[in-house]
């Protein structure tokens, strides 16, 4: 298994790791973002406060790198950078 990069912040959590490294496409892209954009995903995903929301979060963000987003939308940010 390849190394997948981290955040500026933020490590990866456990469950979207699983999600990378079951998915080339996804980790392919979340390669190809800024670590200030990696950053971003990660506290998206990390911010909200119910399991079923984080899921919701681990799977859009899945979706959406594949899709060839390359930040959160409609997010204002991570407050930790």
């Amino acid at each position: 298994m390849n190394k997948i990069s981290n955040g500026v912040v933020h490590k990866i959590p456990a469950d979207f790791r699983q999600i990378l490294t079951s998915d080339k496409a996804a980790r392919e892209a979340w390669e190809d973002i800024t670590p200030l954009a990696r950053n971003e995903w990660l506290c998206w995903i990390e911010s909200v406060k119910r399991e079923e929301t984080r899921a919701h979060h681990i799977k859009r963000a899945r979706a959406e790198l594949k899709e060839g987003k390359r930040r959160p939308c409609c997010w204002s940010g991570c407050p930790h950078r």
